[in-house]
């Protein structure tokens, strides 16, 4: 029996996958302890996401309702089944007039799959992404500072000398002063969704 040196070449016998998908979070500080927990970079790449989901979802939806259209037109506007009994049957006049009544049920149900469409991918999507944590550099929100700023003062009046790498000296200066000194804090999704959608 002869080996034929072709099935054992590179493009015979490597198997090649698909490039891995980067991770959509990374794992981050919690603010409330020290644990871990997943959460996306930035405000951008949270908005960017959140787009992309429903993006999709508005797709693979409207796909599907474009034939679900197509069904229901070709059953509104068929003719009667009497004429395809009756002796003159279905006339050029019949398929034109159908023709016309498909394409208008189709743009009606069309447009109204949108609306639906959309709100059935706001439905999916809203749930997963409200309460994703986003890392919000600079301080974010006033609302989130203060909290932040608030569990480090209530941590200090315990006793602790450094907390997540704020010292105590830190802590001193005007409202606008601290913030500035804060380098980041973790906002919540629903948090942002006015600011980046």
């Amino acid at each position: 029996m002869s080996i034929n040196p072709d099935d054992y070449s590179p493009t015979e016998t490597l198997i090649t996958f698909d490039r891995p998908i980067p991770l959509l979070r990374r794992p981050i500080s919690s603010v409330e302890d020290d644990s871990l927990v997943l959460g996306f970079n930035d405000p951008q790449s949270w908005a960017s996401a959140y787009k992309s989901c429903e993006s999709s979802i508005i797709q693979q939806c409207e796909a599907g309702a474009r034939i679900g259209c197509s069904v229901s037109a070709s059953k509104k506007c068929a003719p009667p089944w009497w004429k395809t009994v009756i002796g003159g049957g279905v006339t050029k006049q019949d398929l034109i007039e159908r023709e016309k009544c498909e394409e208008r049920e189709m743009a009606e149900c069309l447009e109204a799959s949108k609306v639906t469409c959309r709100k059935f991918a706001e439905d999916k999507c809203w749930p997963a992404f409200r309460d994703a944590q986003v890392v919000v550099k600079n301080g974010g929100s006033d609302e989130k500072v203060k909290k932040c700023v608030s569990d480090l003062i209530a941590k200090i009046c315990i006793g602790e000398k450094s907390i997540g790498g704020f010292e105590l000296y830190k802590l001193e200066g005007s409202w606008s002063q601290i913030r500035s000194r804060i380098g980041f804090t973790i906002a919540r999704g629903s948090d942002l969704l006015e600011e980046q959608l």
